[in-house]
């Protein structure tokens, strides 16, 4: 698909830098469908000028690097065996076709093997030290390990210890009922510094931003059957999306509207501030203006001195949600798995409980019993 729109969604200011990049399939091969809540798988490449390092920390420049002038990637004579594809350039395999930034306890182990000193790798790879290897790997990619130890191997022993670079999967953000050849997604681009301050950045999302308008991107749809929209036209959906979670939901009431459902829709949006992060505000204004939005809170976190989370704000409002979910609601959350994904289902316990006048087990089962029901559904990463 050509990638035609990137906008910014973040506003100056913003710690973060969160984009809206729309596709068009128009020219895809094999035609491009997808239903609203589906996810869209993209297949990038690798930066060339991480390929560049690479190939110089590792000293096989020789190896895999073209000419000066050339455009893209360096591409060099020596090739590496790859399963699947055969005999590949190593610069062309470094580009398109192995991970090159991920640190993977094979390459800490192949590392080990080869370094001077590999005390320290060896004690981060004990069983029991996850949580350190965890905080040790913050800030570093797999380049910069490498030099780091300063270890030397062939191509092909490289080439084998990298893992296969593979797609990102991220939550569609559109609907087709509002256009079926544009797909979009909401994607905050990764970009930080490494230890020594050299910039360092994700593969995916700054391949997306950082590319010219109409660059063909390999996509594909990866289904999410469990994760739609209320097909019934009279129930109500509570959508919990903190930052780039509100992406399906913009999907979500693009087709409630398109279809012509009046059931009541609540969206519980948050991020760290309104004035550089209230990511789609104009959108959701006008959704609450033609009354698809019947209500929207949001929780900006650092906005005042009591951190604030969505979960607090579903706490505040917990007699309203108990009804809403009294009156047949279906209960959506998107977003971040390791914590707020946990918060939201503790807060929906807790309004079980208070609102209900459940135990704590019971509580419990009712929410065991929404997700059973498939009333309760998460999209979480």
């Amino acid at each position: 698909a050509r990638l035609t729109g990137n906008r910014l969604l973040s506003r100056p200011g913003s710690d973060k830098e969160v984009r809206r990049f729309t596709f068009d399939t128009r020219d895809s091969e094999t035609p491009l469908v997808y239903e609203t809540g589906d996810a869209l798988g993209v297949r990038p490449l690798n930066s060339p000028a991480l390929v560049r390092e690479w190939l110089t920390v590792t000293g096989l420049e020789g190896a895999g690097s073209g000419p000066d002038d050339a455009p893209g990637a360096p591409a060099g004579d020596i090739g590496v065996h790859l399963d699947g594809l055969g005999e590949t350039p190593l610069g062309e395999a470094l580009l398109r076709h192995l991970d090159i930034t991920r640190i993977t306890p094979d390459l800490l182990r192949f590392v080990a093997e080869r370094a001077r000193d590999p005390r320290e790798l060896k004690r981060l790879l004990r069983p029991d030290n996850k949580g350190e290897l965890a905080k040790w790997s913050w800030g570093r990619q797999a380049v910069d390990v490498v030099a780091e130890f300063g270890v030397r191997a062939g191509a092909q022993e490289w080439a084998g210890v990298l893992g296969r670079l593979q797609p990102r999967l991220y939550s569609i953000s559109s609907s087709p009922l509002t256009d079926p050849h544009l797909v979009s997604l909401t994607v905050s681009v990764v970009r930080y510094e490494n230890l020594h301050g050299r910039a360092r950045h994700g593969v995916c999302s700054p391949f997306l931003a950082d590319a010219g308008p109409g660059t063909p991107v390999p996509v594909h749809v990866q289904r999410a059957p469990h994760f739609r929209p209320p097909a019934d036209s009279g129930t109500p959906a509570v959508m919990i999306g903190p930052g780039t979670g509100v992406a399906p939901f913009i999907g979500f009431l693009e087709e409630r509207r398109a279809v012509g459902h009046r059931a009541p829709n609540w969206l519980f949006f948050g991020e760290q501030h309104r004035a550089t992060d209230f990511y789609y505000e104009e959108e959701l204004a006008a959704f609450r203006a033609d009354g698809t939005l019947t209500r929207l809170d949001t929780a900006f976190s650092r906005d005042q001195r009591a951190k604030v989370y969505v979960q607090d704000r579903m706490r505040e409002h917990g007699p309203q949600l108990w009804s809403w979910l009294q009156d047949g609601a279906r209960f959506y959350v998107c977003g971040d798995a390791s914590r707020m994904a946990k918060d939201v289902d503790q807060a929906l316990r807790d309004i079980a409980a208070v609102h209900g006048g459940l135990g704590e087990a019971e509580a419990a089962a009712y929410v065991k019993q929404l997700a059973a029901d498939k009333r309760y559904v998460r999209d979480v990463y």
